[in-house]
C-alpha cells in the first residue's frame, strides 16, 4: 500500500502540471479583456502601460511559466515564512489578482472560512442522513420508508440548487421569518448566542446543499446495500446465528460501503461547484462566489488558481479513495 501511494503521488505530479496547462491555454483563449472595465477617458498609451503591469504583453509560455513559478515555488514560501517567521518570500512578485491587485491566495483564505462553515457543514450534514437512509432503505426494500426515501431523492436530483434556494427562501425567510435570507460573513462566533446566530444563517443554504448530496449518496448506498444482501457469504452469516444486526451493520455494510468511498471521496471537490450558486443565491462571501466574480471580471490568475486547486483537490481525493479501498477490502492488493 506504501508503494502504490507513493507511486500515485510522484504520477500525480505530471498529471497536474498537464491539467494547468490545459487550464492556463483554456483561458488564454476565453474572449474578454481585463482592460475592458477601465474607463474610457484613460489615454490609450495608460491602458497599455497597465496592461505591461498585468504581465499581459509577455508571451503566452512567459506567462505561463511566470505562474508556475509563483503557485508552486513563492506561495510555500509565503506559507513557510507566516509558520517560521522566515523571510524567503520577501520582495517577491506573489500570484496577483487583477481585479483586487491583491495577492490570489490571501483572498483564497479570507473566503475559505465561509466556503468550510457551509459547504462542509453541508456535505457532513448529507452524509449522516443519507448513509441510514440508504441502509435501511435497502434493508426494508419497498416498504413505505423505502418508497418515502425513493421519492425524496428523485426530489434532490431533479430540483437545481438555484430553484431549491428560492424556495426556501420564499419559504423560511420571506413568509415564516424564521431565518435569515442573507449570509452575514462578518458575523464572528464569540459565545453560545453568536453561535446560535450563526446556525440561523447557515440552516438554509446548508439544506439547499444537503439535499442533492443525501440524495445521491443514498441511492448509492442503498444499491450497493442490495447487491451485498443477496451474496452467499451473508445466507451463511445469518445460517451461524450471527445477529441480524452483526450481519447487516458489520458483513454487509463493510463491503458495500467500498463503492461509496468513491463517491464520497470524489464528492468534496464537486461539492465546491455546485456552492457557486449557493453561496451566490444567499449572499455567501465564499470560494464559489469569488470564482463567479472573478470570471465576469476576467480576472484570469484568479480563475486559474482557483479552478488548479479544485484539480488538486479531484486528484488527491481520487487518491484517497483508492487507498481507502485498500482499507475496506482485504482482497484489494496495489502491489
Amino acid at each position: 500500500m506504501l508503494t502504490f501511494t507513493i507511486r500515485r503521488l510522484v504520477l500525480a505530479i505530471p498529471t497536474l502540471m498537464f491539467i494547468s496547462l490545459v487550464i492556463f491555454m483554456l483561458l488564454q483563449l476565453a474572449p474578454g479583456d481585463p482592460m475592458a472595465q477601465v474607463p474610457l477617458t484613460v489615454p490609450p498609451e495608460v491602458k497599455q502601460q497597465m496592461r505591461e503591469a498585468l504581465g499581459l504583453g509577455a508571451p503566452v509560455h512567459v506567462q505561463y511559466w511566470k505562474w508556475l513559478v509563483q503557485f508552486f515555488w513563492i506561495e510555500p514560501q509565503v506559507v513557510i515564512d507566516h509558520w517560521f517567521g522566515t523571510t524567503f518570500s520577501e520582495g517577491k512578485l506573489r500570484v496577483i489578482s487583477w481585479q483586487t491587485r491583491s495577492p490570489v491566495m490571501d483572498i483564497v483564505i479570507q473566503r475559505m472560512p465561509q466556503t468550510l462553515w457551509v459547504v462542509g457543514m453541508s456535505y457532513i450534514v448529507g452524509i449522516l442522513l443519507a448513509l441510514p437512509i440508504g441502509i435501511y432503505s435497502a434493508y426494508k426494500q419497498y416498504s413505505l420508508f423505502d418508497q418515502a426515501g425513493t421519492f425524496i431523492s428523485m426530489i434532490g436530483f431533479s430540483v437545481p440548487p438555484f430553484f431549491s434556494g428560492v424556495i426556501v427562501i420564499v419559504i423560511f425567510s420571506v413568509n415564516l421569518g424564521w431565518f435569515p435570507s442573507i449570509y452575514d460573513t462578518t458575523h464572528v462566533v464569540t459565545d453560545w448566542a453568536s453561535f446560535k446566530v450563526q446556525l440561523q444563517q447557515m440552516i438554509m443554504p446548508v439544506m439547499v446543499l444537503a439535499l442533492q448530496t443525501t440524495a445521491q449518496i443514498s441511492r448509492f448506498m442503498r444499491a450497493s446495500m442490495l447487491d451485498n444482501l443477496n451474496q452467499d457469504y451473508v445466507r451463511t452469516a445469518r445460517a451461524k446465528g450471527l445477529k441480524e444486526s452483526a450481519v447487516v451493520m458489520v458483513h454487509v455494510l463493510r463491503n458495500s460501503m467500498i463503492p461509496i468511498v468513491t463517491v464520497i471521496a470524489l464528492g468534496i471537490p464537486s461539492i465546491f461547484g455546485g456552492a457557486i450558486i449557493t453561496e451566490t443565491l444567499f449572499k455567501v462571501n465564499g470560494i464559489g462566489q469569488l470564482l463567479l466574480t472573478a470570471l465576469f471580471a476576467n480576472d484570469l490568475p484568479m480563475v486559474m488558481t482557483l479552478t488548479f486547486i479544485f484539480a488538486i483537490l479531484i486528484v488527491a481525493f481520487n487518491l484517497i479513495a483508492d487507498v481507502l479501498y485498500g482499507l475496506l477490502d482485504p482482497r484489494i492488493r496495489y502491489d
